[in-house]
């Protein structure tokens, strides 16, 4: 494996688990949206990642051949949580049913901050093996001198 091909597979992950953060802030912030242009309340969001295509080289197709895996990473799909609505009693809200309940979004504030902490750990993971990518291929240059 060459030192692009490890940067190439970090920047997969570092744009990955930026997706990841910004539809994590997208559910943090619309946390009380009650109503949106489709219609009843915000729906939460959350990133499926799969294994990314490698990049297309006589020796990246034969490695990935051989390791069954390009080591890649890509949102594959962002989908909408399942989980209904959240009832609660607010008769003066003007989102209100006859009832008096409205339907606010199905968000956890602990899941997502904990959801976000994970990302960022994962994004800064993928920062230090650039970092040390770096540094071993400047090693490397040194060793030829």
């Amino acid at each position: 494996m060459n030192f692009l091909e490890n940067l190439n597979i970090s920047a997969s992950a570092l744009t990955a688990q930026r997706t990841r953060m910004n539809i994590i802030s997208a559910n943090l912030a619309n946390i009380n949206t009650t109503r949106t242009a489709e219609g009843g309340p915000y729906r939460r969001k959350d990133v499926v990642f799969a294994a990314g295509p490698p990049a297309p080289s006589f020796q990246n197709e034969l490695e990935s051949k051989l390791s069954e895996t390009s080591g890649m990473v890509e949102v594959s799909e962002i989908v909408e949580d399942p989980r209904p609505p959240i009832l609660k009693y607010a008769p003066e809200h003007p989102d209100a049913d006859a009832s008096g309940y409205i339907r606010t979004p199905n968000i956890n504030l602990v899941e997502e901050m904990v959801n976000l902490i994970a990302a960022s750990r994962s994004y800064e993971a993928s920062l230090t093996a650039v970092d040390a990518t770096k540094k071993m291929s400047l090693k490397a240059l040194e060793i030829g001198r």
